[in-house]
């Protein structure tokens, strides 16, 4: 699925000044080589079924075995002292030492031994964690991605060499010690980097298997059609606490969410969270929602954050325009787009902005082969939109008691007519402070 920096930005995948990113939320990983292949999995929707179904299993897979993952002995500790220890240029032995080796290297290089013996038995830990790890999957080889890295293991571990390693308990010996640093440093250096890899690999799918279960995600249902459909009923923004939930249903013969409501009544939020449902799901992950069912997408496109550009000369009007042109342009190749817009054309008066978002309004609504989602606060464009009949009409209603606000952050069906800016203005003593002046 095609995104692009500005959608990953406007759907907070990754951490900025202004707050914490998704991606940091959902990384569970133990290994620093694990957030690097995790952060490229979270980088990197997928635009296939069965890539993303493969991948769905997997997870599936490793939500079943929690248990076993809470054993591994390898942490990012272990894979530091690896990647230090290839580093260190330590006296060399010679591939088999005799006792009086042993003794003499001991004595004269007591710095290297320590070294040499404290990281082989790091390495060893790994080793043992991925002969464990075998015996736990080996059911599990039908699956593409853990047959690949079954494969790879069982082979790097063959070895007549780590035979001992994998099945001795008892403390490891100095003279073993240094056989086996030679062995791992001039024998197998690029086989043990191969399997810390693959072990990043494996460290980053149980964090989004872990993910799944703190943020009680959903695997969604990927539908064959020739147009696009999405269907959620109860969608939640994952980092919100106690979020309230919303239905969505968009297909063909309704296929643009014409949605209105005060300010910090939930729209934008809203966006957001569906945006973050199809970009998670396209990545094979769980989603935050309940009965998700969807077609695999060609593009997300998102039209939430603008900003000025006083470098170039670039008002924040002209950038809303060009967000537009460049949405308009990807859309008309007929492929299956997803397209969110958070309130339109901000950065113009209110005669010109009803008159610019009725002409894109109607000239989107259209394209068949794409869902929409807009938000507006100028209900007033809203009657002229009832002659669309693929444009539905929703809300979030604003109670005002006493000057008190409550959102009750519902979708409901219409249009919405509040209009509580002056309200906030007065409640937050901003009225007062004016006349006072």
């Amino acid at each position: 699925m095609q995104v692009d920096s500005i959608t990953l930005k406007d759907i907070g995948l990754l951490d900025s000044e202004a707050h914490t990113g998704i991606a940091t939320h959902l990384n569970f990983c133990k290994t620093n080589g694990g957030t690097f292949y995790f952060t490229n999995l979270l980088s990197n929707p997928l635009s296939n079924k069965n890539a993303i179904e493969t991948r769905q299993h997997t997870i599936q897979i490793f939500i079943q075995q929690q248990s076993f993952f809470e054993k591994l002995k390898t942490t990012n500790g272990t894979t530091l002292v690896i990647d230090k220890f290839f580093e260190t240029a330590f006296k060399k032995t010679s591939p088999h030492p005799t006792i009086w080796e042993t003794f003499w290297y001991r004595l004269f290089h007591k710095a290297d031994y320590s070294l040499v013996k404290y990281s082989v038995e790091h390495l060893n830990t790994l080793i043992k964690d991925a002969d464990q790890w075998l015996m736990a999957f080996e059911k599990e080889k039908r699956n593409p991605i853990i047959e690949k890295w079954y494969t790879a293991i069982e082979k790097i571990l063959s070895a007549e060499q780590l035979l001992l390693v994998r099945k001795k308990d008892e403390i490891l010996n100095a003279t073993t010690a240094l056989q086996l640093s030679h062995f791992y440093t001039y024998d197998y250096k690029n086989q043990i980097k191969t399997l810390l890899q693959i072990f990043y690999e494996i460290d980053a799918f149980n964090s989004l298997a872990i993910a799944h279960i703190k943020y009680g995600f959903e695997f969604p249902t990927w539908l064959e059609a020739e147009l696009p459909i999405f269907n959620i009923e109860a969608a939640s923004h994952p980092l919100v606490d106690n979020a309230v939930s919303n239905p969505l249903h968009l297909e063909s013969h309704q296929n643009f969410l014409f949605l209105t409501g005060a300010n910090m009544a939930g729209k934008s939020t809203f966006i957001k969270t569906i945006a973050i449902v199809i970009y998670l799901a396209h990545i094979g992950m769980g989603a935050p929602g309940k009965n998700i069912q969807l077609t695999v997408m060609d593009g997300l496109i998102t039209n939430l954050t603008i900003a000025d550009n006083i470098v170039k000369g670039e008002s924040y009007f002209f950038n809303e325009v060009q967000r537009i042109k460049n949405t308009v342009e990807k859309i008309k190749d007929g492929k299956k787009y997803f397209v969110l817009i958070d309130e339109l054309f901000k950065g113009t008066n209110i005669q010109d902005a009803m008159k610019c978002s009725t002409a894109v309004i109607e000239g989107l609504q259209k394209s068949k082969t794409c869902l929409f989602i807009l938000s507006s606060h100028l209900y007033e464009i809203s009657s002229s939109l009832t002659q669309f009949k693929n444009i539905q009409f929703k809300y979030f209603e604003t109670t005002v008691t006493d000057k008190d606000l409550v959102f009750h952050y519902q979708l409901k069906e219409g249009v919405s007519q509040d209009r509580i800016g002056y309200l906030i203005l007065e409640r937050e003593g901003v009225v007062k402070m004016l006349n006072s002046l």
